[in-house]
């Protein structure tokens, strides 16, 4: 199960570079390593973020949860080399269209 969402996520990574063409993809297999390194991040990096950045957060009522969500994105796109952000409101529309989009491939698989 877990193979099939890391493929859905890159296939939101391809629909995201198709969509806004501030982000590129090479091929299938840039968007499967850019999709486990987002994971990643997402699962390590994003954490401490979250409680180094508490305050900030808290006095502006989460809106500063889409900055960090941008920022690793854009973190993610420095770092690979299929991968590339043009700049950091690319990394803000990316976020978001790949948080939607990976989030309503996740409710179609889940579905009961």
């Amino acid at each position: 199960m877990i193979i099939v969402v890391w493929i859905l996520n890159a296939v939101a990574l391809l629909a995201v570079a198709f969509v806004l063409p501030g982000i590129a993809i090479a091929s299938f297999w840039s968007a499967m390593l850019a999709a486990l390194v987002l994971g990643f991040l997402n699962t390590m990096v994003k954490p401490f973020l979250i409680l180094l950045t508490l305050p900030i957060t808290i006095v502006t009522l989460g809106l500063f949860l889409l900055v960090l969500n941008a920022l690793v994105f854009w973190l993610a796109g420095s770092v690979l080399r299929g991968f590339q952000v043009e700049g950091f409101w690319w990394a803000v529309a990316g976020a978001l269209l790949y948080s939607a989009i990976s989030g309503l491939f996740s409710m179609l698989l889940f579905q009961q």
